[in-house]
């Protein structure tokens, strides 16, 4: 298996640490901010659970994904047996591959700056991870799984419908099946995001199409590990037959929570504000600070290069000057050797450690 990218930046953060003012931690997308009263008043009225969940969900759940998708991503046509709830979507990504039967002689094909999991999912089902953004690289080579991510991590790059639609519409004439991961679709700030199942884009058939979505980033609700997949209904019964098997089941109380949480979209308009807050003051700073902020127009990362006299630093040492200022963040070759100018910066700390970077940050 790859190595754990984060155990890199151990002695970095010691020296972030070791600042005056303490460490600002912008590596990891970690929500801080509180989960939503509908959710956790949903979890605590569902305490009572002494029987064990099924692996398809509950009903009101899945039609709480379906009902979700329609009204915020305009998603249609799709049924209960066209949605299942995970535990978490890095669990998902990384056995998806595994779970669909890919196995050794297959190819799984992931962006050439992706999160590092598309390749331990390809790793772990024996098949051969292909890191690339060109279609024509793969000449007349079939893959048996393609991942798309959009808002992407760590660019935070939106793809538009057409290149969505030219993707599904190419792999469909190979017969490779389309996972888009879609977990940060609704964290835009100059963009639209698509899902690959919106009728613009599969053509309202979703065969050979999966959508992954999170509650994490939306919710606050990374601890819940709420998640679900989504699109054709042979893929999503071929996942839960593995599921059920295994024992993959998200509990029944979290369940209610997810359910509470997709029905309300107040407390997600408010947290898209906070983060746009953030998101401003951090790349002002920035920018003030010598560095171009590239592509970023979703997701909750700003992909950012250090400028000197014109030349773009090198990443670890981009990484090396901030933690200097007690600022922490993720080197852009943890996402492939093309993200080798670029660091990730998260906008995910509280409103005072962001202030304390942008202090930092704008010190002459």
């Amino acid at each position: 298996m790859p190595d754990f990218p984060w155990d890199g930046l151990r002695a970095h953060a010691e020296t972030a640490r070791a600042h005056p003012g303490g460490i600002v931690d912008l590596s990891v997308g970690t929500p801080v901010d509180p989960t939503p009263d509908v959710a956790a008043d949903a979890l605590a009225a569902a305490t009572q659970w002494p029987g064990y969940p099924t692996t398809i969900g509950l009903a009101s759940t899945r039609q709480a994904c379906l009902d979700w998708m329609e009204r915020r991503l305009g998603v249609t046509g799709l049924g209960l047996d066209q949605v299942l709830p995970t535990v978490g979507s890095k669990e998902l990504v990384a056995q998806l591959a595994l779970h669909l039967g890919v196995g050794p002689g297959d190819t799984v094909v992931f962006p050439e700056l992706a999160y590092p999991t598309y390749e331990v999912g390809a790793v772990l089902a024996g098949a051969t991870p292909v890191a690339t953004d060109s279609l024509t690289a793969l000449g007349p080579e079939a893959p048996a799984l393609l991942w798309l991510n959009s808002p992407s991590n760590p660019t935070g790059r939106v793809l538009p419908p057409e290149h969505l639609k030219k993707v599904v519409d190419w792999a469909r004439e190979r017969g490779t099946v389309v996972v888009s991961d879609e977990c940060y679709v609704e964290c835009s700030w100059e963009a639209s995001p698509v899902s690959v199942l919106h009728p613009d884009v599969c053509g309202g058939s979703h065969e050979n199409i999966l959508a992954l979505h999170s509650l994490s980033k939306r919710s606050n609700l990374a601890g819940y590990r709420c998640s679900f997949v989504a699109g054709d209904p042979v893929l999503v019964a071929e996942l839960l037959a593995v599921r059920k098997n295994l024992g993959l089941i998200m509990p029944g109380p979290v369940q209610e929570a997810m359910k509470a949480a997709l029905d309300d979209d107040e407390h997600a308009v408010d947290q898209h504000a906070r983060y746009a807050a953030r998101r401003a003051r951090l790349r002002a700073a920035l920018e003030t600070a010598g560095f171009r902020v590239d592509h970023s127009e979703a997701s909750l990362y700003l992909w950012s290069t250090r400028v000197v006299d014109g030349v773009e630093q090198d990443a670890w040492e981009t990484v090396a000057w901030l933690a200097e200022r007690g600022i922490l963040v993720a080197p852009g070759t943890f996402y492939g050797a093309a993200g080798s100018t670029h660091v990730r910066v998260a906008f995910t700390a509280t409103d005072e450690r962001v202030d304390a970077a942008v202090e930092r940050l704008t010190a002459r």
